[in-house]
């Protein structure tokens, strides 16, 4: 485990130290990071600290290092996502990334996709805490929502191998639009079986990039790949 212990002590991460989360939530740091975004994100890795684990959302383990493990890992896809237009967030569970995505881009519509009805519940609860006019809620599996509308861009956190996130995913996509989730670090042998699935949609190769967020956190893995038809 990396980040920070049960006991929130710090720990480790490569050569860097993390501090307990709650400390490197409200980090200097992490608030330049988020800027006008910060009070709506705290609030949210709020809700999840002291709910999560209730409800099923996120382990016991989880919770002391939200922040790391988390919100931060959801927000380094930010930056390689549309600043307007349309996002869906598939297989959404919590809310990450979707709502951290959301909270951080207002000007953009995002989709948060959820098969579960007390995830879909809780995700209308953080939508109506935190304020957020431009979420959508929708139940269900992403491939029921193939053919009922088309977005920018689909993002995910973890949710399966590359070959099934395309088939899940590009569907949803406009042409000319990009799958961009977050992968594991071992995701690049992943590209080779997702190749005649990827062909179908006209997709070139995936890039796997790293997403940064503040000092001292582990980066994140992301993979991009554009839809061609």
């Amino acid at each position: 485990m990396e980040g920070s212990d049960e006991a929130g002590q710090e720990m480790p991460v490569g050569d860097a130290v993390v501090p307990d989360s709650e400390t490197l939530g409200a980090s200097a740091a992490v608030k330049a990071h988020l800027g006008d975004a910060y009070d709506g994100v705290a609030r949210y890795a709020e809700m999840l600290r002291d709910q999560g684990e209730l409800r099923g959302l996120i382990g016991p383990r989880e919770v002391p290092r939200i922040w790391e493990r988390h919100i931060l890992n959801s927000a380094a896809v930010v930056p390689y996502l549309p600043t307007s237009g349309s996002v869906a967030d598939i297989g959404s569970g919590a809310g990450l990334p979707g709502v951290v995505l959301a909270v951080m881009r207002p000007e953009l519509e995002v989709i948060l996709i959820e098969p579960m009805e007390r995830r879909t519940t809780w995700l209308a609860e953080v939508v109506g805490e935190l304020g957020l006019k431009n979420v959508q809620v929708k139940r269900g599996r992403a491939e029921e929502f193939h053919g009922a509308f088309e977005v920018d861009a689909v993002t995910c956190r973890a949710v399966a191998a590359l070959s099934k996130l395309v088939r899940m995913s590009m569907p949803l996509v406009r042409v000319g639009g990009e799958m961009v989730i977050l992968k594991g670090r071992s995701v690049a042998e992943e590209v080779e079986p997702a190749r005649k699935i990827l062909r179908k949609y006209a997709a070139g190769q995936p890039d796997i990039l790293e997403g940064i967020t503040v000092e001292g956190v582990e980066s994140t893995t992301i993979v991009r790949v554009r839809r061609g038809k």
